[in-house]
């Protein structure tokens, strides 16, 4: 059995985070595992508080399911503070890691922070050298590099400034680009590739950078290159934009298995 870990935090309307990533691994035919940074106060419109999971637990609970299990990818979440990185990193490093795709989610949608400011550089020192596939969005890659992105030529900038802190591979999510279509940059060091889709019309986006990501990681796991594990994941998270779901007074969900409902002939509304 394929199998992926997530390591990120909880999400009670279920939408992004922890929730959001065993969703994706399974509606890839990967089974999940989960080791939870976090635990949120949170529903579809707004992030009300956090409070930080041990890093002894966090460490532990990385180093032991290793010991037992063949584990072919890891995504890694919200970390929202420095003991945390280094803890994951220590327990990485403890054990024979496979690939690891790492989402640097350090605000909600909403505006509130996710991680402390002192955990970006320990992110960048601690993670990044681990690190396969980072995946930043606008906002994020913006703080990482400094550079201010506003098209898709600033975009590629961001990217080369990003492999040059060390990582391997990364996708700059162009979400929040207005271009004429939602187009990602992605780099491998070596050769530049757009990915682009049609604007889905919707509010419902809470936990699309999460979804995304984890899309990436089960891909990856089921021993996909960068290029067509990226791809696969934009077709998915389009999928599941377009089938959205109206859940919560604020931004609901994306639909994670949009594709076995229709299958299944089971109605959203139902």
């Amino acid at each position: 059995m394929i199998t992926a870990l997530t390591i990120a935090g909880s999400d009670p309307s279920g939408g992004a985070g922890i929730q959001a990533d065993l969703k994706t691994f399974h509606a890839h035919g990967v089974y999940g595992l989960s080791v939870i940074t976090a635990v949120t106060a949170q529903n579809t419109q707004k992030v009300h508080s956090i409070v930080e999971i041990s890093p002894e637990t966090v460490h532990d609970q990385i180093v032991c399911l290793f010991e037992d299990i063949h584990i072919h990818a890891v995504k890694i979440g919200m970390v929202p503070a420095v003991s945390l990185i280094e803890s994951i990193a220590d327990a990485l490093k403890k054990v024979k890691s496979p690939v690891v795709v790492l989402d640097p989610v350090m605000a909600s949608t909403d505006g509130y922070k996710l991680q402390n400011t002192d955990a970006c550089q320990a992110m960048v020192e601690k993670l990044f050298p681990l690190t396969e596939i980072l995946t930043p969005n606008i906002n994020e890659a913006e703080i990482l590099t400094g550079i201010r992105i506003t098209n898709l030529k600033s975009a590629r900038s961001a990217a080369r400034s990003l492999i040059q802190l060390g990582l391997s591979k990364v996708v700059v999510k162009g979400g929040h680009i207005k271009n004429e279509s939602a187009t990602d940059i992605l780099y491998d060091g070596n050769e530049f590739f757009e990915l682009r889709k049609d604007w889905i019309q919707t509010t419902n986006t809470h936990g699309t950078g999460c979804t995304f990501s984890s899309a990436v990681a089960a891909n990856l796991a089921r021993g996909k290159a960068f290029f067509p594990a990226v791809s696969d994941a934009k077709e998915y998270i389009t999928g599941a934009l377009k089938n959205s779901l109206p859940i919560g007074k604020g931004h609901g969900p994306t639909h994670h298995f949009f594709d076995l409902y229709d299958r299944a002939g089971i109605r959203y509304d139902e």
